[in-house]
């Protein structure tokens, strides 16, 4: 359990005033000059040093990613684009970030480009956000008031931050095809590589991150890499916003230590399964493109990359959606193929063929109107799908549907012998004299 004297976000239930006044007072822009003396290399080390790992979804190191950026300019410039456009269902947790924590993100953004060498950075918000938008970009207006950010601010490295508001794209959540749309394009992802720390936005040196992962970074700093990489578990480290919905007794958003014990997480902090634990059909653990895990693989289930990784699963956005026992599953995934069907964005073959193929299969699946054979014909598709697009939009539409099947298909089974009895009772159901 996390104490509360390491909580990074503590005001992301909006209880205190989310202004400069109020969040300088909770410690954001504490020192941040000193920090940005200290140098590029020194902030990139520390932020390897904490082991922070991506907190978008695919957990790729932070600290890492930031190094790939040129030392040295070849006369382009530099930019930092920070990915708000949380589209992932079941996610929400960097709304709140920007909505009652947003210095966090601001102060985060500016020590972050200065790491790379970037002196603008764009923070891309999902269209959806309308009041988010509207409170980041008040924070924004804060800042540059108060002289914080700026092409003369007080931390003297120009810098100037730009929040833009997408269209509400799931795709946009992609990084190169929400540059794409950055630049006034068709948000459609791109080839890779070039990769965009060599040629992203405007074809120039850029780093995409998340919101989560930007605002945390002016606490490690301050509080030192070791006392984050202190927190959670070896290549899990710190601390990490859980949201956490659907068959609990109080769905909440909450920030635990990387590595928490799932059972403990939904007792502590939502008042436990509705129905009881006994109640659990299954977890999706990580947002809706991550498979879902069985109550039997939830009795000690630590809540990191690792772990979920090795389960076949993984702790993507750590977007928590539970299910008890009243879910059909069967159409709970069918709903998930349904939606990465809709957001699809047609560039490549496989995705967007088989999303609609998927959908359609699952949607028979439900009513039990299908052959045994199809379970595998369908997990083949999945397969097909897998690995063989741009993007990994295909990937996440294949996952729950591979999830289901691995540990569903009893159900699945089930559902279709059940149609066919009926079936065969309508056919030869025998007709009254008249």
């Amino acid at each position: 359990m996390l104490h509360d004297r390491d909580r990074i976000f503590t005001n992301i239930y909006g209880f205190q005033d989310p202004g400069l006044k109020a969040a300088m007072k909770r410690g954001s822009w504490d020192g941040t000059k000193q920090l940005l003396e200290m140098g590029r290399d020194w902030i990139i080390d520390e932020m390897k040093a904490s082991g922070l790992r991506g907190r978008g979804g695919a957990g790729f190191p932070t600290g890492l990613k930031w190094s790939f950026m040129p030392k040295v300019s070849d006369g382009r410039p530099h930019y930092l684009v920070v990915n708000a456009d949380e589209s992932e269902p079941g996610t929400a947790k960097d709304r709140e970030i920007m909505r009652n924590d947003p210095q966090h993100l601001i102060e985060g953004c500016l020590i972050a480009s200065f790491a790379m060498g970037a002196n603008a950075c764009y923070i891309y918000i999902r269209g959806e956000f309308v009041r988010e938008r509207e409170a980041l970009q008040a924070a924004v207006d804060e800042a540059y008031a108060a002289n914080l950010i700026g092409p003369k601010n007080v931390h003297g490295y120009p810098f100037d931050l730009y929040v833009h508001h997408g269209a509400g794209a799931y795709i946009c959540g992609e990084e190169t095809a929400l540059l794409e749309s950055l630049e006034g394009k068709k948000g459609m992802p791109r080839l890779k590589p070039p990769f965009p720390a060599a040629m992203g936005l405007y074809g120039a040196p850029t780093t995409v991150n998340n919101v989560e992962s930007i605002a945390v970074a002016p606490t490690i700093l301050r509080r030192g890499a070791a006392w984050f990489a202190g927190i959670g578990k070896p290549n899990n480290t710190g601390t990490k916003l859980f949201t956490i919905s659907g068959h609990v007794e109080r769905p909440c958003n909450v920030e635990e230590e990387m590595g928490i014990d799932f059972r403990e997480l939904v007792e502590r902090h939502c008042g436990g399964i509705r129905g009881g634990w006994d109640n659990l059909l299954a977890v999706i653990p990580g947002g809706s493109s991550v498979p879902l895990l069985p109550a039997s693989q939830c009795q000690e289930l630590s809540m990191d990359f690792d772990t979920l990784r090795n389960l076949k699963s993984g702790l993507g956005t750590a977007a928590v959606i539970v299910m008890d026992k009243s879910t059909d599953v069967i159409q709970a995934i069918a709903r998930l193929a349904h939606f990465y069907k809709h957001e699809s964005c047609g560039q490549c073959t496989p995705c967007r063929e088989g999303t609609g193929w998927m959908w359609r299969v699952l949607t028979r699946m439900v009513r039990g109107e299908a052959q045994k054979r199809e379970i595998d014909l369908l997990l083949d598709v999945t397969y097909q799908i897998e690995g063989h697009t741009i993007c990994a939009l295909g990937d996440a539409a294949a996952w729950p549907v591979q999830g289901l099947i691995r540990h569903f298909r009893p159900e699945i089974e089930k559902r279709i012998d059940e149609f066919t009895a009926r079936s065969k009772e309508d056919v030869f159901l025998p007709t009254a004299a008249e």
